[in-house]
């Protein structure tokens, strides 16, 4: 017994130093594996994972190294020298010589890092006798490399996976962003982290007696990867979205705004932009503000964009017909309350009450029907209930209570206000009148076909409808600039004062445009948002209505559709003298 515990007194006393510098052992450690990528619907990159180690100290293993290797520099002076017992000036010398080149490694370390000086031995200070601290998380893997050439002990690579995306603002709000473990916060990132994740491997290294890997053994478990992710997002044409916005929100001097682009056969969402926008490579963004997706996640009182529905709801149950007439010249009383017009259209056709805007018009309409008709028919073109794309923080706007409405309610549900919607809900009621009374779901996923479609007005209703909606973009109606060369479009102008703690605003407001091209067999809808231009324009059909043109226009050309309007230029033929 005396013998043994002699021996593990001379083995872990004075043998400790010498053992630690040979001793070699088996460990386990994981492998990070790789997140899925996201991708848009023609394969495009979106969100991608490239290597990017971090670089992490051992404070413990950095300072306990200093004395292993003074005392390897003293033996091999002794042996330099003839093996002569070192005098206190020389073991002084080595000690100094060795402070000098590990400084000299710290300072290069603290610059390839691009740490401030003295960063490194503040942090084994900071952590001193501790076993972990990062020094710098995802860098660059050339980087790395010149980090372990370095050749100090207690520094670690670890392999690491940092989120890129190509496209920076433009899908920052669709796609969201992830933290330092590469976990998704919001958005997208957030509501698939399940299925964008892998799974960790786990293998077998040699580790030397300051903890660092010197050989692999073999693999436990091989890393699996992620799933990728493709969404039925057009970059092309969000592109596009994200720079028309951008302008309009910028020379309108606006605060916000934000934009929706549908697929009208299959409820595709192609594009969804928003301003002002974020870089989500950079993470200098803290506001919650900033990243909140305004299209899916905020809501407004649609103004005149809903009037199409009053009116296809009083075709649909019969209760006028397309030949009736309005008298909107004036004031229309409705119990203590009065409609009123911007302009005094005289008597107009229920064309007419499209193409002007009346809301008078659509108000006398909407009396007509019995309440839980009218709002039925509100609530089947998607208000009030989510769009259901699994968007996080995705709105199910706000419908009036039908119980408590009453006639005044009826007559301002009728050109938009008293509900709540976002700009994708209103994208998705339009698809009811683009494809011929069928209602989409809609979806960020790619998809060839809707499920879930359901047809909620007539084929001729609809049809009527967008004949008339067509007025609205001729030189007579409220959007004009909403027209788009080669195409026919049908579309609806808003513009909705905002509502505030004490009332409606009298010099703020949304301005809105929805439309839908080509009229003829519409392919694609748009809805535009501006919210509170101040440049001096706020109608719709200014603001907004340019907007869609632009992007209405591209979007369709990118696409290949065939245009559907008569060339209309004149000709000109050159005579002879």
């Amino acid at each position: 017994m005396v013998v043994l515990v002699g021996r593990a007194v001379h083995l872990q006393v004075f043998k400790k130093d010498f053992l630690q510098e040979r001793s070699r052992y088996v460990d386990t450690v994981s492998i990070s594996s790789y997140r899925g990528i996201i991708e848009d619907r023609n394969g495009e990159a979106l969100a991608i994972s490239s290597p990017a180690p971090s670089i992490t100290i051992n404070p413990k293993e950095f300072v306990k190294d200093n004395e292993s290797v003074i005392k390897q520099m003293e033996k091999h002076f002794r042996a330099d020298h003839g093996g002569e017992k070192l005098t206190e000036s020389q073991i002084q010398e080595v000690k100094v010589a060795y402070k000098t080149e590990k400084a000299a490694k710290i300072a290069q370390l603290e610059k390839l890092l691009d740490l401030p000086s003295g960063k490194v031995n503040r942090i084994l200070d900071e952590k001193k006798g501790k076993g972990f601290a990062y020094l710098a998380k995802k860098i660059n893997p050339g980087l790395a490399e010149q980090v372990k050439d370095l050749k100090l002990a207690g520094i670690d690579i670890l392999r690491e996976f940092k989120r890129f995306f190509p496209s920076g603002e433009v899908t920052a709000h669709l796609l969201g962003f992830t933290n330092a473990e590469d976990v998704g916060q919001v958005a997208l990132e957030q509501s698939y982290e399940t299925l964008l994740k892998g799974t960790d491997g786990k293998k077998r290294v040699i580790k030397d007696g300051l903890h660092q890997v010197i050989a692999d053994v073999e693999n436990i478990a091989s890393p699996i990867p992620g799933k990728n992710l493709q969404l039925s997002i057009d970059q092309r044409i969000q592109y596009l979205a994200y720079r028309e916005l951008q302008n309009a929100v910028d020379s309108n001097k606006a605060k916000a705004g934000a934009l929706v682009v549908l697929d009208a056969k299959t409820g595709e969402i192609l594009a969804a932009v928003n301003q002002p926008s974020f870089n989500p490579n950079s993470k200098a963004f803290l506001k919650e503000s900033l990243y909140r997706n305004r299209a899916f996640t905020e809501v407004f009182e649609p103004g005149s964009t809903v009037k199409p529905f009053t009116v296809a709801a009083a075709l649909e149950g019969k209760y006028i017909r397309p030949g009736d007439f309005f008298n909107t010249d004036g004031v229309f009383p409705v119990g203590n309350h009065t409609v009123r017009d911007t302009h005094h259209y005289g008597v107009l056709n229920v064309e007419g009450v499209i193409k002007k805007s009346s809301n008078i018009g659509v108000a006398k309409m909407a009396l007509k029907m019995p309440t839980n008709y009218f709002w039925d028919m509100f609530s089947k073109m998607g208000f009030g209930a989510s769009p259901a794309t699994g968007f996080p923080g995705e709105t199910d706007g706000r419908m009036p209570v039908m119980k408590r409405m009453r006639d005044f309610d009826k007559a301002t549900l009728s050109f938009g206000y008293g509900l709540n919607v976002s700009a994708l809900q209103l994208a998705r009621a339009y698809t009811a009148l683009a494809d011929d009374g069928v209602l989409h779901s809609v979806s960020l996923l790619k998809r060839d076909e809707d499920i879930d479609a359901q047809r909620v007005l007539s084929q001729k209703t609809a049809k009527t409808i967008r004949t008339m909606m067509e007025t609205v973009i001729s030189k007579e109606g409220t959007a004009y600039e909403a027209r788009v060369d080669g195409y026919r479009v049908a579309g609806k102008t808003g513009t909705a004062k905002k509502a505030g703690s004490h009332g409606y605003s009298a010099d703020s407001y949304f301005a809105l445009f929805a439309g839908l091209a080509p009229a003829s067999d519409p392919r694609l809808v748009i809805v535009v948002m501006i919210d509170e231009p101040s440049a001096g324009q706020y109608y719709g059909g200014l603001v907004a209505a340019p907007v869609f043109s632009k992007v209405m226009g591209g979007a369709l050309r990118l696409l290949g559709v065939t245009p559907d309007q008569e060339n209309t230029m004149p000709i000109l033929i050159a005579r002879k003298n």
